[in-house]
């Protein structure tokens, strides 16, 4: 049973949410604002976190970014919940960390679905050909640790990545040199078809960029496609144990 944490300070939304998802499976506790969040989150850590982005006093989007440079919880999934209809706002909290947004009002199976979808990626998906009993995954100058979820770099130098980050990296990493449309990555990784101007991709592939240090004009990582998609352009090896490039320095 998955733990979901709603933070939404609309009673009747929280009630109604909580008895749905109640009702599909999950175990479910809502708090009100930032503070009761915390309470919550002192106790057991959520599986995924349901976060509006009106709230009194702190609002989302600051709670969102807390989260994420948090080392506890920089690995809990986000999905924002926000009644605006603006692009800003959900171009914000996708550049901020943010797995997903369903803006209010949405349909109990509309977001119920995009929890499973956040979900089913959160587990690791499809291991690429070849990586049973992985743990790393090697590509240029970087390594995947599958079990930490995070990067790992020349000399052990650790950079961490956000759930959203990891997925679309393993995604990419299960299709090397091959080119993978925005549609497809946006069907795989949200459980939805992309809508026009729907910049989702777009921003979780450049927030990866940054991870890997490159550079969208001469990108030595992910390729742009024009047109199509983007193509991960190096060799991926799984390895049981890292190699000696990878280990800490003493």
């Amino acid at each position: 049973m998955h733990n979901v944490l709603l933070v939404d300070d609309d009673a009747e939304i929280g009630r109604l949410v909580a008895a749905y998802l109640r009702q599909c499976g999950f175990s479910v506790r809502v708090a009100g604002d930032a503070r009761a969040m915390r309470r919550h989150m002192a106790g057991t850590q959520p599986d995924l976190l349901l976060l509006d982005v009106m709230l009194p006093g702190q609002d989302g989007l600051s709670i969102l970014r807390e989260l994420r440079r948090g080392d506890l919880t920089a690995q809990i999934p986000i999905l924002m919940l926000t009644s605006r209809s603006e692009d800003i706002d959900r171009v914000v909290g996708l550049e901020l960390g943010a797995d997903d947004y369903l803006t209010k009002p949405f349909l109990p199976r509309e977001l119920l679905a995009r929890i499973r979808a956040i979900l089913r990626r959160v587990s690791g998906g499809i291991p690429p050909s070849g990586s049973a009993g992985a743990r790393y995954l090697l590509f240029g100058d970087w390594a995947l640790d599958t079990v930490e979820r995070r990067l790992i770099g020349a000399g052990g130098v650790i950079t961490p990545v956000n759930p959203a980050e990891y997925a679309l990296l393993r995604a990419l990493l299960n299709r090397p040199h091959a080119v993978v449309s925005r549609a497809d990555l946006l069907q795989e990784l949200a459980g939805r078809h992309e809508e026009s101007f729907d910049r989702t991709i777009d921003l979780r592939v450049s927030r990866l960029r940054r991870r890997l240090g490159d550079h969208a004009r001469e990108a030595s990582y992910i390729q742009t496609v024009r047109n199509e998609g983007y193509v991960l352009c190096r060799a991926v090896d799984p390895a049981r144990s890292l190699p000696e490039r990878f280990l800490e320095k003493p």
